[in-house]
């Protein structure tokens, strides 16, 4: 039993180190992902090994303090999207006296077949704006109904799950689909006017980093850095929404969310796990609504499932502008912004 604990431990331990890799092949960035499961094994790891545990043995007290040390390291990074941290947005004190708003992001898995309960899930919930992604001719079709009430939208139905609907009760200001980096990985940029303020949306799914997608997650990482050029130094309210293939405590995303200079709301909150809705113990936040700090935080929530392998999620905008100080920017450091650069310089170079 206690070699087993030993290996399973070992294990835990190389988890957690191998994300320090700063290289791109999709094995490696994997480890991102489940921060939560490995700190969970790591702690039962820890309580079954002092059973064992033998103190006068080197060996035994080096693999300890590792144990140890993958632990807080992985809490450190989980922390943050726990409501026992600093909450990074405001919470808006008077939602229906500002100028708010609501979105909802939804992937629905194109070969999902329950529109229906999608359909109900939109109707339920009622937002301003949908986003809905890996979106096909079949659910353009399903979701036809929805273009009354969203008289502006930006449609682009593609069958390789990365089509995107976007749906708006409020004007789009020339809206744009935009082929960063890959052809058919489509991304929508708009304005959207809401009264007398007009913001900048992106909407966006690039391409994550595994077999069958990409080797590498370059691609992906170079398309969010190149929005995240666009609202850098941008003094005007700014959306970033979808699918990111990423989780939001990665190195990528949390990066991107200090180059971009936007703000992440489940700071301090939570960490609304969209993915895997099939699979309760394999979950982690890859479905994202950044904003800069001219908006506070209405209510966040994650939706519930209709048979697609991500949860929907929701979020009520406030449009504070008058407010923008009392919130803190994230900041890239200047290696920060080097590396940013050169990732996206790559991925143009095909490299």
């Amino acid at each position: 039993m206690k070699i087993f604990i030993v290996i399973l431990g070992i294990l835990m331990i190389a988890a957690t180190l191998i994300p320090f890799i700063r290289k791109e092949f999709w094995w490696i960035r994997v480890f991102d992902f489940p921060r939560l499961q490995i700190l969970s094994i790591a702690c039962i790891v820890l309580v079954a090994y002092l059973f064992y545990w033998n103190s006068g043995e080197f060996w035994e007290n080096f693999f300890l303090i590792m144990l140890i040390a993958a632990i807080l390291h992985q809490l450190s990074v989980i922390l943050p999207y726990s409501p026992i941290h600093k909450k990074q947005v405001v919470l808006c004190q008077d939602p229906f006296e500002s100028i708010s708003f609501s979105i909802v992001v939804m992937n629905v898995l194109m070969t999902n077949r329950n529109s229906e309960k999608a359909l109900e899930i939109i109707e339920k919930n009622d937002p301003d704006i949908l986003l809905a992604l890996e979106t096909d001719h079949w659910w353009k079709e399903q979701f036809s109904p929805l273009e009354e009430k969203y008289p502006h939208n930006v449609l682009v139905p593609i069958d390789n799950t990365y089509g995107m609907l976007l749906y708006s009760k409020h004007e789009l200001i020339s809206p744009t689909v935009e082929y960063i980096l890959v052809e058919g990985v489509p991304s929508i940029h708009t304005r959207v006017k809401i009264n007398e303020a007009i913001i900048t949306l992106y909407a966006v799914h690039p391409e994550p980093p595994a077999p069958g997608h990409s080797e590498k997650s370059t691609n992906r990482d170079a398309e969010l850095i190149t929005i995240g050029k666009k609202t850098r130094n941008n003094e005007k309210p700014v959306i970033v929404a979808g699918d990111l293939n990423d989780v939001a405590w990665s190195y990528t995303t949390s990066m991107f969310t200090r180059f971009s200079e936007l703000l992440d709301p489940r700071v301090g909150r939570g960490m609304f796990n969209t993915f895997n809705a099939k699979h309760t113990l394999m979950r982690w936040p890859l479905d994202h609504i950044f904003h800069s700090d001219h908006f506070q935080l209405g209510k966040i929530k994650r939706l519930e499932a209709f048979g697609s392998d991500h949860f929907p999620m929701y979020l009520q905008l406030c449009f504070k502008p008058d407010d923008k100080h009392i919130q803190d920017e994230p900041e890239a450091d200047k290696e920060e912004v080097d590396f940013a650069n050169d990732k996206v310089e790559r991925a143009h170079n095909g490299e």
